[in-house]
């Protein structure tokens, strides 16, 4: 490179062009939001244990024999995280885990990911390695063959990809079978230590809202709101899974529009956010109006209240999920909504469960046959949704205890006092 003459006007450039960098960090950190008021609260979260995980093997061994099937294929994703620890992405090259019906898994991975597989493995398990010029699927057919199962069913976990299925098939003589009464039946039920960080999980969002909702400001947009959420989810521990914030006609979509909007006085602005701790999520949703809100604001934000009070009431041990999602639209068919999935009303399910991951089997869906049981976990979240005009979410999840419901975050009074 030529290097150029320093002339006095060449040197007043480069002096400016210095001290840019620096006053546009100091801008930036003159825009951060002051969280000194904000405290970690996942100190006293625990991590899933050694015998929490050995219970969920046994407990799918045992629902293995229940249903005749010899062993369960899981791949990379949050059932191989419930069942061996093994945090890993998927990619073209699999990582898997086989659980047989007796004695330890076995993950089948790439040779050179082995000693990465190890550092987040938390269970004993037997590791096979598979070189770049192998097939994963004959590691698995071997581990199978060698534990005596090639002839027995086999249980392929509901979200493996088809070429793992397919290969899978293809070479072993016996059955391929859903491994959803083995995988639902474990993971759908959630123990102790399991609502324990889900409970941390919420009061983190929940306190994240109370410091969010005084700060939102006239011209905000959705992306600004939801940067305020972040930073305040990392303050208080959390790791922010999603922070979305519709504003006026965007809330009348369930999940928005590519349009920008800006808050401004008499708008309606909804919130949607959830974090994680300890691989545990929350999902709470929030709406108020920034300003004074209309007649008709309160009265849908009343029925929407109402409506999850609801399906609260209605989700009882031993009755079908899909009966509390029955019960909200028929309150609202009342109301002249819907009918049905139509809008203006609810097009969405009450529902979903939760846990691992933020959406989990089963859903609180008209149809769904499934019955509540104690442990189970679901959002209850029946919106109300006007195109044209706004919509209004208010969205709180509980789990199912011996007795009935209970909340893991309380929804909130009134309109006026919107985060609760």
């Amino acid at each position: 490179m030529k290097r150029m003459p320093l002339t006095p006007g060449r040197r007043d450039v480069l002096r400016a062009a210095a001290i840019l960098p620096l006053a546009t960090a100091a801008v930036v950190r003159a825009a951060e939001p002051d969280l000194s008021g904000l405290n970690d609260l996942t100190g006293a979260a625990k991590p899933i244990d050694a015998g929490e995980r050995a219970g969920r093997l046994k407990r799918a061994q045992g629902l293995m024999r229940a249903n005749g099937i010899g062993a369960i294929v899981v791949e990379s994703g949050s059932s191989l995280v419930y069942f061996t620890g093994v945090r890993w992405g998927r990619s073209e090259r699999l990582t898997a885990a086989v659980i047989p019906v007796e004695g330890e898994p076995c993950i089948v991975t790439p040779f050179f990911e082995a000693p990465s597989i190890a550092e987040t493995l938390a269970v004993p398990a037997q590791v096979r390695v598979w070189q770049e010029d192998e097939d994963p699927i004959a590691v698995i057919a071997g581990f199978l063959k060698d534990r005596g199962l090639a002839g027995r069913s086999v249980g392929i976990e509901e979200t493996v990809r088809f070429f793992a299925y397919d290969g899978l098939a293809r070479r072993m003589p016996g059955k391929i079978v859903s491994a959803n009464p083995v995988v639902r039946g474990c993971r759908m039920v959630k123990t102790a230590a399991e609502i324990a960080l889900m409970q941390t999980a919420t009061d983190v969002t929940i306190a994240a809202y109370r410091w969010v909702h005084p700060r939102v400001e006239a011209g905000m947009t959705g992306h600004d709101i939801g940067a305020l959420m972040d930073a305040a989810t990392r303050k208080l521990g959390g790791d922010p899974e999603f922070s979305m914030a519709l504003i006026g006609e965007a809330a009348a979509y369930p999940h928005g529009s590519k349009k920008v909007h800006k808050v401004a006085d008499g708008q309606i602005v909804l919130m949607d956010c959830g974090c994680t701790v300890q691989g545990y999520q929350s999902d709470v949703s929030r709406t108020f109006v920034f300003g004074a809100a209309s007649k008709r604001q309160r009265a849908v934000w009343d029925q929407v209240a109402r409506g999850q009070q609801i399906a609260f009431a209605a989700a009882k041990i031993g009755t079908p999920a899909g009966s509390v999602d029955d019960a909200v639209r028929g309150f609202y068919a009342s109301l002249g909504y819907g009918p049905g999935y139509k809008l203006p009303g609810l097009s969405h399910r009450t529902g979903h469960g939760i846990g691992m991951d933020g959406h989990e089997p089963v859903n609180l869906v008209h149809g769904e046959t499934t019955k509540l049981a104690a442990g189970m976990c679901f959002s209850d979240e029946p919106g109300l949704y006007i195109p044209g005009e706004f919509g209004v979410r208010l969205e709180d999840c509980f789990h199912m205890t011996p007795s009935g419901p209970k909340w893991f975050s309380v929804p909130p009074p009134s309109i006026d006092q919107p985060v609760g």
